[in-house]
């Protein structure tokens, strides 16, 4: 597989399918079954701990339901599995239609090695951060689709806490930990996350330092994956454009790369202790 697709997963470009079809199928789904089970909004939304105007949102397929919220809503409407069976493609309909392969493989991954010179991995993104990077986007993304692609990112998130997890790395250019994107309070919070994720055992952060003369990296980010099946698969981001390279060659050529950056950079407890010294001078 080498297929090009419409990128912006740091929040830039068009997005040409957000899921919408497949959130308004279930919200479709999702109100049949509630209004054959004679259950009004109020009712429902009461019994499942949310408001009226969230079980709206549902039903017309303009927010992502959590998985626990529709395995609870079938069983209370008697749907028979019928949503629940819907629930991986409702998951998947959080993300741009160019990454839900590449959410999909990270999501299964037992490495992950990511290289960043653009803004903060989006796994290791705060909230507000990832709110601020969704912000900048132009033409502006509606207020609905950037919630829910704030939240498809955070739940990317729960990588770190599988069992097994999966080993993960970075490499993160220092540029990026000193743009204050959303202000310098959304940085701040963004150094404290990137240092608490830094001390799980099963990952590693460094630091390429801006006074360090050599960098490998400068044809922009990029992500290694390794299957359970052992199969190596990169995703690349540059100008917009989105790449999954299965061929060898390319895959190969990435994690030379990755090798000699991890070289470049400082080691992961000086890396820890630099960003502690940034986080200090904010």
């Amino acid at each position: 597989m080498n297929e090009p697709t419409q990128s912006a997963d740091e929040g830039f470009g068009p997005d040409p399918d957000s899921g919408a079809g497949v959130l308004r199928a279930f919200g479709r789904q999702l109100k049949r079954f509630r209004v054959r089970a004679g259950m009004e909004r109020a009712e429902f939304g009461k019994r499942l701990g949310y408001s009226v105007s969230t079980i709206a949102a549902y039903e017309q397929g303009r927010r992502v339901p959590p998985p626990e919220v529709i395995d609870q809503a079938d069983e209370l409407l008697d749907a028979g599995g019928v949503l629940k069976e819907m629930k991986e493609e409702v998951e998947r309909a959080q993300f741009p239609a160019f990454f839900r392969d590449a959410a999909r493989l990270e999501a299964e991954a037992v490495e992950l090695h990511v290289y960043a010179n653009q803004a903060v991995p989006g796994l290791l993104q705060t909230e507000e951060y990832a709110r601020a990077v969704f912000g900048m986007m132009r033409p502006p993304l509606e207020e609905d689709v950037m919630a829910q692609r704030v939240a498809a990112r955070l739940l990317r998130q729960q990588v770190f806490a599988k069992h097994p997890a999966p080993l993960v790395s970075f490499v993160i250019d220092e540029s990026v930990l000193r743009r204050p994107i959303g202000g310098r309070g959304v940085l701040r919070g963004q150094l404290e996350q990137i240092l608490q994720v830094g001390q799980r055992r099963t990952v590693e952060i460094q630091v390429l330092p801006l006074e360090s003369e050599e960098n490998a990296g400068l044809a922009g980010p990029f992500t290694l994956i390794e299957t359970k099946e052992g199969r190596r698969i990169a995703y690349v981001e540059v100008q917009n454009v989105s790449h999954v390279h299965t061929e060898r060659r390319l895959v190969w050529g990435l994690e030379i790369k990755y090798g000699i950056l991890r070289a470049q950079a400082l080691t992961p407890q000086a890396s820890l202790a630099y960003v502690e010294k940034l986080l200090g001078e904010l």
